[in-house]
């Protein structure tokens, strides 16, 4: 069960937000405001999973909500304007909804926080993240300045360098300001796998393996020790 709290300084988005999590088997509403600082004690006290934070409160935005918390439990951002939707994901929001919400767009988010909320019981980082039900046709990834959507059918493989990953596609090479562990959670497997701490490869991409070598587009990729197990798995799946 994901014990979640309700931020917004609007009464009636309480009651929307309210109203959708009701309807979700695996998400239990403890508390709802309207006011962000009681928010923070809520959250400091250690109990909540995941917070529905709207950005544009009087007293406390949304974003300066989640740099005070540093990633104490998930965020899912609620706004009527589009332009926070960069600087909310380099806050690691695990998702962004623009009001109105609607129910289809709602569930497709704590889907999303469900899936990242049983992948923080992994035992180590390098462990491969949890496996998604089902492919995902696209991707959004931020670059210095915007989101660029990428086709998942284009993508041929990822290096993980210090502090953003390159994308390698069919057609170009798209530098981004995500981390692996962030890409692992936007991928599906087994359509894509993490085989080393620095790459991910698109499965279907791959052209031949040797002694665990990798030959993919134009580069050989050595398979990790601890991605080896998952790696088979997804290939043979």
């Amino acid at each position: 069960m994901i014990r979640c709290i309700v931020v917004d300084d609007k009464p009636l988005a309480i009651d929307v937000l309210t109203h959708y999590i009701a309807k979700v088997s695996f998400l239990e509403l403890i508390y709802s405001t309207t006011n962000p600082l009681a928010a923070l004690e809520k959250v400091a006290e250690g109990e909540v999973d995941l917070v529905f934070l709207d950005i544009q409160m009087p007293e406390l935005t949304g974003l300066q909500f989640m740099q005070i918390i540093k990633g104490k439990c998930q965020v899912i951002l609620t706004t009527a304007y589009t332009e926070y939707a960069l600087e909310g994901f380099e806050n690691d929001a695990i998702d962004y909804l623009l009001k109105p919400v609607s129910f289809e767009r709602f569930y497709k988010a704590v889907e999303k926080a469900k899936l990242m909320h049983k992948g923080m019981s992994l035992p180590s980082s390098e462990a491969p993240t949890v496996k998604k039900e089902k492919d995902i046709d696209h991707i959004f990834v931020k670059t210095e300045y915007k989101l660029i959507r990428v086709a998942t059918a284009d993508i041929v493989y990822i290096e993980g360098m210090q502090n953003y990953v390159n994308i390698y596609t069919t057609t170009e090479k798209i530098t981004s300001l995500q981390t692996m562990k962030k890409m692992e959670e936007l991928l599906s497997y087994p359509q894509f796998v993490r085989v080393h701490k620095s790459f991910i490869v698109a499965v279907d991409k791959i052209a031949a393996i040797e002694r665990n070598r990798i030959a993919i587009g134009e580069k050989v990729i050595a398979v990790g020790d601890n991605y080896r197990s998952s790696f088979y798995d997804a290939i043979e799946h």
